[in-house]
């Protein structure tokens, strides 16, 4: 599986931007869907993931409200739309494969592949 992240940019405080994670090689479809983030000197943290249909979503409680996690399974594809972005929203995010089609994984060693990651800068 490839996973390819784009829609990362520059932007400035509560502006928007939706982040795309298209898939490659195989289907991501039975799968849960995450998303996670870094910056520099800091773990990866867990944004969000959606289940393998969609019909659940989580969210760690800081994104919780601006961020939303979709897909488009016909299109291998997940989606992180993000309102109201602030400063300490900055940094590198990364969609992954989970490694079942169970309902909430958050810990990186739940998931086994990776996409490249996408830098979201915001501006004050």
């Amino acid at each position: 599986v490839q996973l390819q992240a784009s829609g990362g940019g520059l932007v400035q405080a509560g502006d928007s931007l939706r982040l795309s994670c298209a898939a490659s090689g195989r289907t991501v479809n039975d799968y849960t869907m995450g998303w996670f983030r870094q910056v520099p000197g800091k773990e990866r943290e867990f944004v969000g993931c959606i289940t393998w249909d969609g019909g659940r979503t989580f969210y760690v409680d800081s994104v919780k409200g601006r961020f939303t996690i979709s897909r488009d399974n016909a299109k291998n594809t997940v989606y992180l739309q993000m309102n109201s972005l602030q400063p300490e929203d900055t940094a590198v995010y990364y969609c992954a494969k989970s490694r079942g089609s169970g309902t909430y994984y958050s810990k990186h060693y739940d998931y086994d592949y990776w996409g490249q990651g996408t830098q979201v800068t915001v501006s004050s």
